[in-house]
């Protein structure tokens, strides 16, 4: 049971990330502007971009296919302090609403890591 809550929870994850990442990686600068008075530079969200992209793919795919399984728990980690950015961009930029999703996405990603954490440990400590 708890490992298909952690593959739903991972799933939904990279949904998430899949279409933030790749939503700022095709709008525009002018659609990237800020109304309120954190501008980030461009090239830095296109980076978080990428981050959001390659954090969707590590929470799955190392897990599913079973080879490097220690960087699903790092992606959900590297996924945790991104949106610890989000969130408090949120706070103080606007809109507040948004926070609350990027602490809920966050507290997914932590539990990722270490749940696949623990399992990666036991798991390796079987095959020894």
């Amino acid at each position: 049971m708890k490992n298909a809550a952690l593959w739903i929870a991972q799933g939904l994850l990279a949904l998430m990330f899949l279409f933030a990442g790749g939503s700022k990686m095709v709008m525009t600068a002018e659609q990237m502007a800020a109304p309120g008075p954190i501008q980030l530079p461009v090239a830095f969200i296109r980076f978080i971009g990428v981050c959001e992209i390659l954090g969707a793919i590590g929470i799955i795919v190392p897990w599913l296919t079973g080879i490097k399984r220690g960087l699903t728990p790092l992606a959900g980690a590297g996924l945790v302090v991104i949106m610890i950015g989000a969130t408090v961009v949120n706070l103080v930029d606007g809109p507040r609403g948004f926070a609350a999703m990027t602490v809920i996405l966050g507290a997914l990603a932590a539990w990722v890591a270490v749940a696949r954490s623990q399992r990666s440990t036991a798991n390796s400590e079987v095959r020894t």
